[in-house]
């Protein structure tokens, strides 16, 4: 009999190694990067939207794990699902049978969005996307995608293709044929489907870098173009989707709108399963899978996987007995107007944009003298210094975390989990006002900080 495995045991004899291990065997800038901006915690435990560290302090998350921790950690509906679907020892991916969890999460998921018809299960965001992108060239036999600047789908290399940031792509040429266009440009959209060779316009409802909203009408006038032309719209719901902004999926907002294909993931794990999905319409579908020569054309190992598909369905479970996307709305209104209400005061704070739960907070360039020399000098060494001057206080004195909405950005992205309450909002919005009376008052240890960023920046040039 092979020796007992005791996870706990391990955990208490080689947990505190956690940073020295990431740095030898996995990437070895993550640890270096926490440790310079003073995130290298070690945290213990987490419930809903807090999280606790080693000397059991509390912590309010207001990241979400990038999105995935939708009804924030360990919700109890959730955590049943999972040890039920243990213990009922189900033949799971025998890959010769139909089990029934994969076609009662499609149905629940599809109930959402009626004007679809059936839903492929991979592991991921991307792979969602990778999905959309294979199916959408298939079925329109083109080879052309069409993305918006800024955008973001993933990291493979078919999402990569996709991918609006220059940074992310640099080295992994070549990619697919694709052309980016800005977010809300009708008439660039027209230009590039008059040459008839665009499969698919691939778009964030709101662009999760920047936090930047697709403008009104533009998602429904550009489906009409695409239709026209014989092209596909594909809305990327991978973290605006299943009520983050308010709605159920963020292209609801617009009165109208019915994607082709849709991109899910994230909060639909529940936080534990790796999950993705990519919802469309039958006759895509029939024509991808056209024979039962093509039943495999396009599968994945682990897709429907039993647990993953308790953990989407719990999810589910849960939002509709508790009212989640309706929580969301009015929670994110609660927030986004208390915030909106700081801007005349501070001359840093530019602008509160987005929806829901998923807020963006832009920094600008100051009118006072002395202010607008620290603004300058942080811009000269590096755009975003400041944004990640204002995440590191908020974090190691406000113990909130947030992050970097992206690369070169002076913008804080909120995604918090949809379960925060008044009284989680009245902490943020109270610590967030402590961080810009001191970026106001010009001294302290926030621009002493800034000074150390700066002098980084400047080093790795």
């Amino acid at each position: 009999m092979s020796e007992e495995f005791d996870l706990r045991a391990l955990l208490d004899e080689r947990g505190g190694e956690r940073y020295e291990l990431h740095a030898k065997y996995l990437n070895h800038q993550l640890p270096r990067m926490l440790h310079t901006i003073g995130f290298d915690k070690v945290y213990e435990r987490a419930e809903g939207a807090h999280f606790w560290d080693a000397d059991g302090v509390d912590h309010l998350d207001m990241l979400a794990g990038f999105g995935v921790m939708g009804l924030g950690r360990h919700h109890p509906v959730v955590r049943k699902a999972l040890h039920d679907v243990l213990d009922a020892q189900l033949a799971d991916l025998t890959r010769f049978d139909c089990q029934p969890l994969p076609g009662l999460l499609a149905e629940r998921l599809l109930a959402h969005s009626p004007h679809l018809d059936r839903v492929f299960f991979g592991n991921s965001g991307t792979e969602a996307v990778e999905t959309a992108l294979k199916f959408a060239r298939y079925a329109t036999g083109r080879p052309r995608v069409l993305y918006c600047s800024h955008a973001f789908h993933g990291l493979t290399t078919g999402s990569l293709s996709v991918n609006g940031e220059r940074g992310f792509r640099e080295g992994f040429d070549p990619l697919l044929p694709d052309t980016a266009i800005a977010l809300g440009d009708l008439d660039a959209l027209e230009r590039e489907l008059r040459r008839g060779d665009v499969a698919a316009f691939v778009v964030e409802p709101i662009q999760g870098k920047g936090v930047h909203e697709a403008p009104p009408g533009f998602l429904r006038s550009a489906q009409e173009l695409l239709h026209r032309h014989g092209a596909l719209l594909i809305a990327d719901e991978v973290q605006t989707g299943l009520g983050r902004t308010g709605d159920f999926y963020a292209y609801q907002h617009e009165e109208g709108v019915e994607p082709d294909l849709v991109c899910v993931a994230k909060a639909l794990s529940g936080g534990y399963v790796p999950v993705g999905a990519t919802l469309g319409k039958d006759w895509i579908f029939k024509k991808v899978y056209s024979s039962m020569d093509r039943v495999l054309v396009h599968s994945a190992s682990f897709g429907s996987n039993a647990q993953a598909m308790a953990a989407g369905l719990a999810v589910l479970s849960v939002m509709e007995s508790e009212g989640t996307v309706a929580h969301a709305r009015k929670t994110g209104d609660l927030l986004s107007g208390r915030l909106k209400e700081l801007v005349p005061r501070y001359e840093l704070l530019h602008e509160i944009r987005g929806r829901g739960l998923m807020i963006g907070i832009e920094f600008g360039r100051p009118s006072s003298l002395g202010l607008r020399g620290r603004w300058t000098m942080l811009q000269a060494a590096r755009k975003g210094l400041f944004a990640q001057m204002v995440v590191v206080p908020l974090l190691q004195r406000h113990r909130i975390l947030t992050q970097v909405s992206g690369d070169h950005l002076e913008v804080i992205k909120l995604i918090p989990p949809l379960v925060i309450d008044e009284a989680d909002v009245d902490r943020f919005v109270t610590a967030f006002t402590a961080v810009m009376d001191e970026a106001h008052g010009g001294g302290g240890l926030m621009w002493d900080f800034g000074k150390t960023l700066v002098k980084q920046a400047v080093a790795q040039r």
